[in-house]
């Protein structure tokens, strides 16, 4: 594996005042990277990723939406690596404004696509979800929309240098749009924890496993992957009561005065994620802590054979996060405590 070499280069990251957009820039000042540009629509993420980055070092704030080519012109001019996170995120949101979702999350990837093809950056990185397999919803089908145009662009790039590549994550505890921030209000306000349905579950990413993650695809991809990290899986209701138990023993509540209510599930909402389709289970290659899928179609011949580290062929024929081994009550006590999440 050929380490990218992060010193001395300038670097956009779209949508970047969330919260993987914040670890990123966060960790890209330790690696050296003299420039660093948070382009974002959202005016007040802006102003509190000014406060907690201090301006005034290589992080640079932007206001610009990915929907506005010439803005992603101007702020790209110059850079070396994109790292693709803005979106329309929530399901339920989605859902309900659907254009809008298409507007953001594929027309949108598709104008900062074609302006890292004029610049001629170095990586493309697009930072996906679960949900874009076998979606049942507009925000997985913008996601999986997202994945097919980062593959083909690396398809139809002729003598471009940019490889394109993407990630796929599960549910990055934590982050803004989480679960755990929701229940943890409804907790110390001693409301009812609502939970869709006692037998969800869910793929489940720490914080750091993210980031790490988006930094070894982009060191070892040769040009449209989605790569994908081996999560644990977790049951909504599991984590509900497990995060009942630790936060009322520290404030005083007795855990039986929270009260766990069952709700129904909102519009294109499942009941299990998969992480890879029976289609991608042909063409993935295997480590030790995570899954590559080729691509079906390739560029000039450039790669033919695309030979990982430590990498073999893999026998997964399915990536439920309904038939895979969940962690325990204690399992996630530990991961939550761990990532200070409570």
């Amino acid at each position: 594996m050929t380490e990218t070499d992060y010193k001395g280069k300038r670097i956009l990251i779209t949508g970047g005042t969330g919260s993987v957009g914040m670890a990123l820039a966060k960790k890209l000042v330790e690696k050296g990277a003299i420039d660093i540009r948070i382009l974002d629509n959202n005016e007040n993420g802006l102003f509190n990723a000014m406060q907690e980055l201090k301006s005034g070092g290589p992080v640079k704030f932007f206001v610009g939406d990915v929907k506005d080519k010439e803005r992603i012109r101007r702020a790209m001019n110059g850079v070396d690596i994109v790292f693709h996170l803005a979106a329309l995120k929530h399901v339920w949101i989605c859902e309900y404004n659907p254009f809008e979702a298409v507007k953001s999350n594929i027309q949108g990837i598709q104008n900062v696509i074609d302006v890292a093809m004029e610049e001629n950056v170095e990586k493309f990185i697009f930072t996906s979800s679960d949900k874009a397999v076998n979606p049942s919803n507009v925000m997985g089908t913008t996601k999986l929309m997202g994945e097919k145009l980062t593959t083909a662009a690396d398809y139809s790039r002729g003598h471009t240098k940019t490889i394109f590549l993407s990630v796929r994550f599960g549910n990055i505890l934590g982050s803004s749009g989480s679960v755990i921030p929701i229940f943890q209000e409804q907790i110390k306000n001693k409301k009812p924890v609502t939970v869709t349905d006692p037998k969800m579950t869910r793929f489940v990413i720490s914080m750091d496993q993210a980031t790490n993650l988006i930094f070894k695809a982009a060191d070892i991809a040769k040009g449209g992957e989605v790569f994908i990290l081996k999560m644990d899986s977790i049951n909504i209701k599991d984590l509900a009561e497990t995060m009942v138990q630790d936060i009322t023993s520290g404030n005083g509540t007795k855990p039986e005065e929270i009260e766990i209510t069952i709700n129904e599930g909102g519009p294109g909402e499942k009941y299990h994620e998969d992480l890879m389709t029976e289609q991608e289970n042909t063409r993935v290659m295997e480590t030790d802590d995570m899954f590559i899928i080729i691509p079906e179609i390739k560029g000039l011949g450039e790669t033919d054979t695309y030979e990982y580290a430590n990498a073999q062929k893999s026998d997964k024929k399915c990536y439920n996060s309904g038939d895979v081994t969940l962690l325990s009550k204690e399992e996630i006590s530990k991961l939550l405590k761990e990532e200070k999440l409570i």
